[in-house]
């Protein structure tokens, strides 16, 4: 297990733990939460290595494996493949055992290094890791492209990978959902939940919290609360402490109040002075519990747009993509989205699915004027005001410049015009308060930032907000008060966000974006999601070998053809039996060592001599061995299926 010990860290002048306690059990899968800026980054420095404590104790088990997705950008040209597969540290140091082996030609050593590839998983390996990139939403052409090839969000998503690909004992996830799409977080969500070993969390995103962990740690005031249970159990169990600890308050100042009046009527009367005075001691003895103080819960509304207009927006026969630029050799341009005939109604709350590289913020950048339309028309009504929320709206932010400059010029150059002083209290109730306001943007945190972007948006008094990934920085506390706010907006929205709760909380109907078409979705969340599971099997389908058609002549053929034809069709059908068969072959010549070492480790526990140590790595390795059966099993099991089918095709 790990566990915190009166444990203390600064970072700076800043107290980030104050002689907290806490535990983690072995397997446990815990969500770490708490304000930006409470210190929860430090925290998993501090687990890391890469920080110590200032005081009291952190123990972590010796021979723990440690996996975290790494923060930097990385710049290689290896294969996306292979740099995943640089991930499994347990994999690359029997790889390169067994080169040390060969170079020294020890075969005792060469023997023992193929053996811890094997108990590695090496046979595998690499499939394994092509799995994830997969699911990770990178295509089968990108699986071997150049690191250094992709965009840098495609980039954290190969990070993310490879600490997934890690056998880790304990697994340190900072924001893993940031540079996800919707698809490619239900897959992770799967993924952590089948994950065996101990994992903490931080995370912005409550739905992705309450399906991954079951433990919250809650970081706040320099101290660790731990809660039994998901975010939203943590919610509910946090809400009644605060609760009872108003209420424990109330009554001890109604005590102290009672004896400070006691001693005020008495202390000058001699008869009543031993009494006065003990009351006296008593006040001071009595523990002076803080009042609950917890930071004022951050809002915001949407001012009230100066016009409705209805239709909004109308498309007609509308095709969104990219032009080459001028110049260019190549020409062409390229269409993502076509014939899109539809209109945006006053009022409309709508969100955009759809998988990744699809043309969700094509399609927003359209509509925003951003691109021009490749064909049809867009036609604006009369009044349209759109603010515009961009994925890298953070970017454009003046680094040099407070919150208050970027303010001044907003009202300057767009509008509403407003005196300065109007503009600070503005900003102020977007908590940029005082010198803050001055503050240069560059030295803001990403929260801190994306609140100053809702500020300016708010600011323009829109009457269409197209939000295109608004939550990526923004802490629980700031979602909420978006989520209430855009509810209570009167204009239209559309947004596109992997937020699964900002969704459902928002949107009253969906659009999905898929296959060059923008098409209503007719369904909800959980519709959706089920229609991505259906696509994955029909795409899986798709590539299975089919069996022959009958002909539509069959009647009329003779009888030489007809015996010609279904020998085509049995030796079609062996054709797509035998790749079936070996698979299930080498599953059965797998399950048979695994049975065999399981026997044998069973066997080795059960003898009274066994040494703990031995009996330690024995258990975990009994568990690996359990899920590789399940998982070989399984897909024995969908072999067998699949090959009964052809049989019976065979026989009729």
């Amino acid at each position: 297990m790990l566990v915190l010990s009166q444990l203390s860290l600064r970072r700076g002048a800043k107290l980030v733990l104050d002689r907290t306690s806490a535990t983690i059990n072995a397997g446990e899968k815990v969500g770490l939460v708490g304000r930006n800026g409470a210190g929860k980054s430090s925290l998993f420095s501090l687990f890391a290595g890469r920080l110590s404590a200032d005081a009291g104790d952190l123990a972590v088990p010796p021979r723990w494996r440690i996996a975290e997705v790494a923060q930097e950008m990385p710049e290689t040209g290896e294969g996306a493949t292979d740099f995943v597969l640089a991930g499994d540290t347990r994999l690359a140091e029997a790889n390169a055992a067994l080169e040390h082996a060969e170079a020294s030609g020890d075969g005792h050593a060469m023997a023992e290094a193929h053996h811890a590839i094997s108990d590695a998983g090496g046979f595998d390996a690499r499939p394994r890791a092509q799995s994830m990139l997969l699911g990770l939403g990178f295509k089968s052409g990108e699986l071997d492209a150049p690191v250094n090839s992709f965009s840098g969000g495609w980039r954290m998503r190969l990070q993310l990978a490879r600490a997934l690909m890690c056998p880790a004992d304990l697994m340190l996830l900072d924001e893993p959902t940031n540079h996800l799409d919707l698809d490619a977080l239900v897959w992770l969500e799967a993924w952590l939940q089948r994950f065996a070993g101990t994992m903490i969390v931080i995370s912005h995103d409550r739905e992705f919290l309450d399906a991954v962990t079951e433990v919250t740690l809650h970081l706040d005031d320099a101290k660790i609360t731990r809660y039994s249970g998901n975010y939203t159990a943590f919610e509910e169990m946090r809400s009644v402490r605060l609760t009872q600890a108003a209420a424990n308050y109330e009554r001890q100042r109604e005590r102290m109040a009672h004896l400070q009046r006691f001693i005020d009527r008495f202390k000058a009367k001699a008869s009543k002075a031993k009494q006065a005075q003990s009351r006296v001691k008593a006040l001071a003895r009595m523990e002076k519990l803080a009042p609950v103080l917890t930071s004022a819960d951050f809002q915001f509304e949407f001012r009230e747009p100066l016009s409705l207009p209805n239709p909004m927006l109308a498309f007609a026969d509308v095709a969104c993509g990219y032009r080459a630029a001028e110049g260019s050799e190549n020409a062409r341009e390229k269409r993502v989205i076509e014939s899109i005939d539809r209109s945006v109604l006053a009022g409309q709350r709508v969100g955009i699915l759809g998988a990744n590289g699809q043309g969700k913020s094509t399609l927003v950048k359209t509509i925003a004027g951003e691109l021009a339309p490749l064909a049809g028309t867009i036609v604006a009504g009369k009044g349209l005001k759109i603010g515009y929320f961009a994925q890298q709206e953070l970017d454009v932010l003046s680094p040099a410049d407070g919150p208050l400059m970027h303010l001044v010029r907003l009202a300057r150059d767009i509008g509403p015009p407003a005196r300065e002083q109007e503009l600070r209290d503005f900003l102020g109730a977007f908590r940029f308060t005082g010198e803050m306001a001055a503050q240069p943007v560059g030295t803001l945190s990403g929260g801190e930032k994306a609140r100053l972007v809702l500020a300016m948006l708010v600011w323009q008094r829109p009457n269409l907000l197209l939000l295109d990934e608004p939550t990526n920085h923004l802490d629980l506390t700031t979602r909420e008060a978006l989520s209430i706010a855009l509810n209570e907006f009167e204009g239209t929205v559309l947004l596109v966000s992997h937020d699964r709760a900002l969704l459902r909380e928002v949107c009253d109907e969906f659009w999905l974006v898929a296959g060059g078409a923008l098409k209503p979705f007719d369904g909800d969340l959980d519709d959706y999601q089920r229609w991505l599971l259906e696509q994955s099997r029909a795409a899986a389908r798709t590539a299975r070998p089919e069996t022959v058609a009958p002909r539509d002549d069959a009647a009329a053929a003779s009888p030489r053809d007809e015996r010609k034809a279904a020998a085509q069709a049995r030796q079609q059908r062996a054709e797509a039996a035998r790749p079936l068969r070996q698979e299930v072959n080498r599953i059965d010549n797998k399950l048979g060592v695994l049975f065999a070492e399981r026997d044998a480790l069973e066997a080795a526990l059960a003898a009274e001599d066994a040494d703990p140590a031995r009996i330690a790595e024995s258990g975990r390795r009994l568990k690996a061995i359990a899920e590789q059966i399940e998982t070989l099993e399984a897909r024995w099991l969908e072999l067998s299926t699949q090959l009964d089918g052809i049989a019976e095709s065979t026989a009729s």
